[in-house]
This record gives C-alpha cells, structure tokens and sequence, in this order.
C-alpha cells in the first residue's frame, strides 16, 4: 500500500479504532498475501516503539503482513543502528510515515526515573537509561505525575532525534515523509496521538 503520509496515519488510526472496539478484520493475514510478499516488501508506515509485549504493532493497528515497519527497543531508544533502520525504511523502502508509539507507565522510562532518584541500575540497562534520562530531566520541575510526564517527553526526544537525522529532515521538510507520535494507553488499546 504506497501512499501519502495523511492516508498512511488515517489508515493506522483507522486500524486503532477496530483493534480498540473489538472489531479487527485481520487484514493480509494469509497464505495469498504471504506468497504475494515474497518478492518484496512494500510497507505503508514505519512504527518505532517499545519491545513491550502488550503493544504488538500489527496487532493494536489492525494490520498485516507486509503493512508495518517496526522497529522496537525498551523505550523506544533510538540508537544509531535504529536510527539507520529508519532512514533505510524511509529511503530504500518509500515509507511515508514514521509513528512513535509508546505506552503509558512504560518500564524502561520508569527506571531512567528511578536511576535519577539513585536506585542502583543493571550494567545491561544502562544505555537506555542515559537515553531516556534527558526526559526524564527536562520534567523534573513540571507538576503532574512525573512517570507519565517522564514518558511523553520521551516520545518528544524520540520525535526531535529522528527530526535532525540528515537523512530523513530534507524529506520531512518536502513533506515526503511524516513523523507523528502516539501514545498507547494499556487499558483501552486506544492510541492518542501527542504531535
């Protein structure tokens, strides 16, 4: 499905919409559509998002096999092989659209917020906390709950760090492609978008 980055976000809105009422339809799911990918991928929107296991991309969009590039890490840390990954969707690959999708009460971003309060951190999970910390920082002051604030101004991290990529800003300034965040809330399957 090649199409503009405004049809590309209606359609996964669209596929939100069916996934949170309970009314998917499981679309390019099968045997036919498998054989018909065989010789290439045509995907319609890149989604970067968390490696949680609640928010399977294809799932809470209602789409299929071929339908969505997705790229996910714990917090949806963009780092430079992510970041490559994207531009190589976006350019090899004509992706017009580029969706932040992030949870509410998202683990990784709840631990960069307790490592910024002095609990001990694992040696696994410190790249992603010093990812996730200038979020984390930037809310510090802001009144509300500091997870949740901690965890939308990731998403703005993510958004402004795929902004500057050389790669992508010219084609985002011509309005090739389009790069919009979400946020997922885990009781209702509804996706909100944040920019």
């Amino acid at each position: 499905m090649r199409t503009d980055p405004e049809l590309a976000l209606e359609a996964l809105i669209e596929g939100n919409r069916r996934y949170a009422s309970s009314q998917t339809v499981h679309p390019d799911r099968g045997a036919e559509r498998r054989a018909a990918l065989s010789e290439k991928q045509e995907p319609f929107a890149t989604i970067v998002g968390c490696a949680d296991s609640r928010v399977p991309a294809e799932f809470v969009f209602d789409r299929g096999l071929g339908d969505l590039f997705v790229v996910r890490t714990a917090g949806h840390v963009v780092d430079e092989a992510v970041l490559a990954t994207i531009e190589f969707g976006a350019i090899e690959l004509g992706v017009p659209l580029i969706l932040v999708l992030v949870h509410e009460g998202c683990g990784a971003v709840e631990a960069a917020l307790s490592a910024s309060e002095g609990a001990e951190v694992s040696d696994h999970a410190q790249p992603l906390i010093k990812a996730i910390m200038p979020a984390v920082e930037d809310t510090k002051s802001l009144a509300g709950d500091p997870l949740d604030n901690a965890v939308r101004a990731n998403i703005e991290l993510t958004l402004d760090r795929l902004g500057r990529s050389e790669s992508l800003a010219p084609m985002i300034n011509t309005g090739t492609i389009k790069i919009v965040g979400g946020l997922y809330y885990l009781d209702t399957g509804v996706i909100s978008l944040t920019a």
